[in-house]
């Protein structure tokens, strides 16, 4: 039984280890790669820096409180620990939507949102999350205070105030999931029909090869293309298609990269829902006294939460190659030192 819970204790504090040193490279990464220092990176940085701090601040002491199987830390270490897992985890999952939203409004309204697009936009949305966030944790801390009780034994989240339960899961999950959801249908779909619409203007400029207003129009089609959900910036499909030669090997190449950020999507949208949908279900259902699950179960949906802050950095930088070429430079900097 001992090797048992001294196995899970590893795992857990091996997730932990990976999701800060994961986060801290996408960090570091964009901070000393020029090539980086966009706009919607600065989103994506942002991210990271939210999912470091649940592995530093939220995570450790989770795994104190599992292998004690008691709190012993007092109450006001949990109200603090509470609160801030609260607002990180939070945090975490409305900085999904507001990357969902960026990305939406590139896609759409390129020429328009480019001109918009700057740190100062990307700060004051990170600034909004960060308020929210705050607004949906905090209310708890004043009545813990007034129940507060010597012999603490537990520390868990307290279920009997309906209508905060109810407010907290919309705030911090269910409506950012409706958001996040519809943001990337439309997405697809505005992608998809751009790409019809860029199949019907090829055709009109092979017939008139020499119009400059026909190849300013290609030049401008093809910075709509959908794989610039996984690109630090919308303009860098532009010259990767304009290099190749012969229409059927460029469709081949849109085809391509738009079944690729579908399974991006695809991978984004089912990673957030499978770590966190379980969770929020569990907490609306405990609040409205229909289930009561036990500590384990607990303890599992909460670390499937947890989990999210470890998938977040892979999914938003493994399919860019400017992060590929940003963190094999980190590791030769490495090497050599």
């Amino acid at each position: 039984m001992h090797c048992v819970e001294g196995r899970k204790d590893l795992e857990f504090a091996l997730l932990t280890l990976l999701t800060a040193f994961i986060n801290g490279a996408v960090i570091i990464a964009i901070c000393t790669t020029k090539k980086l220092h966009l706009p919607a990176n600065y989103l994506i940085c942002s991210l990271a820096v939210t999912d470091f701090l649940v592995a530093l601040l939220v995570m450790p002491i989770s795994i104190l409180y599992i292998t004690m199987e008691t709190w012993s830390l007092g109450q006001v270490v949990c109200e603090v620990w509470l609160s801030v897992d609260m607002t990180c985890c939070t945090c975490s999952i409305l900085h999904l939507c507001v990357i969902a939203l960026d990305r939406y409004w590139a896609i759409t309204k390129a020429i328009e949102y480019a001109r918009k697009r700057s740190p100062r936009r990307a700060a004051i949305m990170v600034g909004i999350v960060w308020v929210i966030s705050v607004f949906i944790s905090m209310p708890p801390l004043f009545w813990r205070r007034r129940s507060s009780t010597s012999g603490l034994q537990q520390c868990i989240i307290q279920h009997d105030h309906l209508g905060y339960t109810i407010y907290s899961t919309l705030g911090a999950f269910y409506i950012p999931m409706i958001i996040i959801l519809i943001l990337y249908y439309r997405i697809y779909n505005a992608a998809k029909t751009l790409y019809q619409k860029r199949g019907s203007s090829r055709h009109l400029s092979n017939r008139s090869m020499g119009s400059q207003n026909s190849v300013d129009h290609c030049r401008v089609s093809h910075t709509f293309c959908v794989s610039d959900l996984s690109n630090s910036d919308p303009t860098l499909a532009t010259d990767k298609l304009s290099d190749v030669d012969g229409q059927d090997e460029k469709n081949q190449i849109c085809t391509s990269r738009e079944r690729k950020a579908a399974r991006i999507l695809g991978l984004i949208l089912g990673a957030f829902i499978v770590c966190w949908l379980p969770f929020f279900l569990k907490e609306l259902l405990v609040g409205l006294h229909v289930l009561q699950p036990s500590q384990l179960v607990s303890d599992f949906l909460t670390w499937l939460g947890y989990i999210n802050s470890l998938i977040n950095p892979l999914l938003y930088t493994s399919f860019n190659d400017d992060f590929k070429l940003a963190f094999k430079k980190l590791l030769k900097r490495k090497e050599h030192s």
